[in-house]
């Protein structure tokens, strides 16, 4: 089938705020063109924990995570400062992968009746025109554009802030191990240290997804991934004891992770998603619902006739006090005199965690 020139709505990237932007446009009887880079199946950097606010959105998508395996998570394991502190969620999250979660909500879209282009790369956008030019050359036009391309730049698109002191994501998988099942049964863990913090989590495949956030002077001074990891394990008892149980299978790295940004305006019909519109602190884990919350929103406004800058601003309003406090509990947990009064108050007070949660939350 040929598809004309210029699509109503475009969508670039293919992740869940994409994804789920497709589906919701397409079920409402405006099928959109949706361009993803990747050709297959693929894990990404961050994403593996799913929220309760994020499990609720992707029901109302018709997608319930446990039927996919999901690992369900009922509690969440703090190291930092010499102590452990373990404290129930608020509400039941799950660990399941990007490669299972993003396949499946493309699927979805498919069905619904967008058009879903893979292996297609976008090279470059003219916000101004609402076009953009992939690398093959082909020059695609959009009543409504829609950013979705996850952490990862654009040209012509870029958000505007100086990344060069952002902290850097990296990705790992430990392989399966009865060990790891037994100790993660159920289980999130944050491991805090200068610079940074570990996320470990099962996933739906059996694996422990690994998730660091890592600033750049303390990667730097490691000399590289692997020092990094060992200077880790000799500081961390914790941490070393769950390297012990499973192999690292690769690393996979994305740079200048802007931490606390949201898009405050946008251009006439362009709408940004997901972390192109507002970028959460991982360890509050609400990334996924921030995807999904923003393509429910983005579509809505299309369907309504409701212009990309009143959408842009309503985001902005909703996800400006959960990124606030996201960036709050990252700045204690990476630096020394900060974690040891959190650590002391989170053993001292077991619920405060919950009571953060709720104040890093998008959804419902």
């Amino acid at each position: 089938m040929a598809l004309p020139a210029r699509a109503p709505a475009l969508i670039v990237g293919g992740g869940p705020a994409g994804a789920a932007a497709a589906i919701a446009l397409a079920r409402a009887g405006r099928p959109p063109r949706l361009l993803e880079r990747t050709s297959g199946a693929h894990d990404t950097v961050c994403g593996a924990f799913v929220g309760w606010d994020a499990i609720a959105a992707l029901r109302r998508l018709g997608i319930d995570p446990f039927a996919l395996g999901a690992h369900p998570i009922h509690r969440l394991r703090l190291f930092g400062s010499g102590r452990e502190v373990e404290t129930r969620l608020p509400r039941t999250a799950a660990g399941l992968s990007r490669r299972c979660l993003d396949e499946t909500l493309l699927a979805a879209a498919r069905q619904a009746g967008a058009f879903v282009d893979r292996g297609r790369s976008v090279r470059a956008a003219d916000v101004g025109a609402r076009t953009i030019r992939t690398d093959d050359g082909e020059e695609i036009g959009a009543d409504a554009l829609l950013l979705a391309t996850g952490k990862h730049e654009l040209r012509g698109a870029v958000r505007p802030r100086d990344t060069s002191r952002d902290p850097i994501g990296l990705r790992t998988a430990l392989s399966p191990s009865k060990q790891l099942d037994a100790v993660l049964d159920g289980v999130i863990e944050l491991h805090l240290f200068d610079g940074g913090y570990a996320g470990l989590l099962l996933q739906e495949d059996g694996c422990a997804n690994l998730c660091l956030s890592v600033q750049r002077w303390r990667l730097k001074g490691a000399g590289g991934i692997p020092n990094l990891v060992r200077a880790l394990a000799d500081a961390l008892p914790a941490f070393r004891a769950r390297l012990a149980h499973g192999d690292p299978v690769g690393w996979s790295a994305v740079s200048g992770v802007p931490y606390g940004w949201y898009a405050r305006e946008t251009a006439p019909g362009l709408y940004r998603l997901g972390d192109q519109g507002a970028v959460i602190a991982s360890l509050a884990g609400d990334g996924i619902a921030i995807a999904l919350e923003s393509a429910a929103e983005a579509a809505a406004a299309i369907l309504a006739g409701d212009g990309a800058e009143a959408y842009q601003g309503r985001l902005g309003r909703r996800t400006a006090l959960p990124l606030t406090v996201a960036e709050g509990l990252r700045w204690a947990a990476e630096r020394p005199v900060p974690r040891d009064l959190l650590m002391g108050l989170v053993a001292a007070v077991p619920a405060l965690p919950r009571f953060a949660a709720r104040l890093t939350r998008v959804g419902t």
